[in-house]
């Protein structure tokens, strides 16, 4: 087993919970307390574990990867918990995260050249997000909102030829603007776990994670879909308004807060949550007409 290159871990972000775990979730980073090494020295005993790791693949050895990489766990529940209901505690999305950090450390293949930490967050992100579907907090009728808008943004987008404007939405759906907006913040809810099934929405094959380049894939047909499904997403993103794809870009590829998002904008943060509703529900139903075309 190749060992992989250590990788600055992501600053993470303030959460409202956090977990009584065995691996120290609430560390900010893989030293224990009390531990005065340096910075080259965790890099080196990290190459050191993970070039053990790969010979042995023992438990023990695992727990302490586990205990060194907790902190993208928390960093990665605190993102995805940013704008849910406040009965959703962040410790619960840091508890799915940890099976995730354990799937990826047991999955992880370093000849397809990815940074660990970069397919570690995927994996986190993605146990937190199964949980979150499995616990269907999304109430039926907010569901069923969201589709109408997703509907009337595809009808609108086939008789404009370029994405609506909220006034023309908000007139698709016969309410006022300052509804609409209402609107995106009741929605908020759904895009969540929204742009990981974009592409699944648009292909019906593969979810965001799934579409990382494998450097090391075999089958041509299959390399050719990852990236025709990545240029999908990314064609749509480019055909946001610009403060959408502005947000979407810093959030999900910059890996800012929404709070921070805000200060770039010069808008609330409760401002920045309906920006990205809407440029979810957007990119969603560009992706749903890609596939009907």
């Amino acid at each position: 087993m190749a060992v992989p290159e250590p990788e600055s871990e992501p600053r993470p972000p303030g959460t409202n919970g956090r977990a009584n775990t065995p691996y120290g979730i609430g560390q900010t980073n893989g030293v224990l307390p009390g531990d005065h090494r340096t910075a080259d020295d965790v890099e080196a005993g990290i190459v050191a574990l993970w070039t053990e790791y790969g010979k042995e693949r023992d438990h023990p050895l695992r727990d302490r990867l586990v205990l060194h990489y907790a902190p993208l766990v928390k960093y990665v529940a605190g993102r995805v918990g940013t704008g849910l209901p406040a009965h959703v505690d962040v410790g619960d999305l840091i508890q799915s995260g940890i099976f995730g950090l354990v799937d990826a450390i047991d999955k992880f293949e370093p000849e397809r050249g990815l940074k660990f930490e970069t397919y570690a967050m995927q994996r986190i992100r993605g146990a937190i997000l199964d949980d979150l579907r499995q616990q269907d907090w999304v109430p039926r009728s907010v569901r069923g909102r969201a589709r109408e808008v997703e509907r009337a943004l595809e009808r609108l987008g086939a008789k404009l030829q370029r994405q609506p404007t909220d006034p023309e939405l908000a007139a698709e759906l016969d309410i006022s603007v300052k509804d609409l907006h209402e609107l995106y913040a009741q929605l908020q809810l759904t895009s969540v776990v929204a742009l990981d099934e974009l592409v699944a929405a648009g292909r019906g094959t593969a979810s965001l994670a799934e579409t990382l380049p494998d450097e090391g894939a075999e089958d041509p047909v299959a390399t050719l879909v990852d990236l025709d499904n990545r240029r999908q997403l990314a064609g749509a993103i480019e055909q946001l308004a610009e403060r959408d794809r502005i947000v979407v870009t810093l959030y999900y590829f910059e890996n800012l807060t929404l709070a921070e998002i805000g200060k770039v904008l010069g808008v609330t943060e409760s401002r920045v949550c309906q920006l990205h509703t809407r440029a979810v529900l957007r990119l969603r139903a560009k992706l749903v007409e890609q596939s009907d075309a």
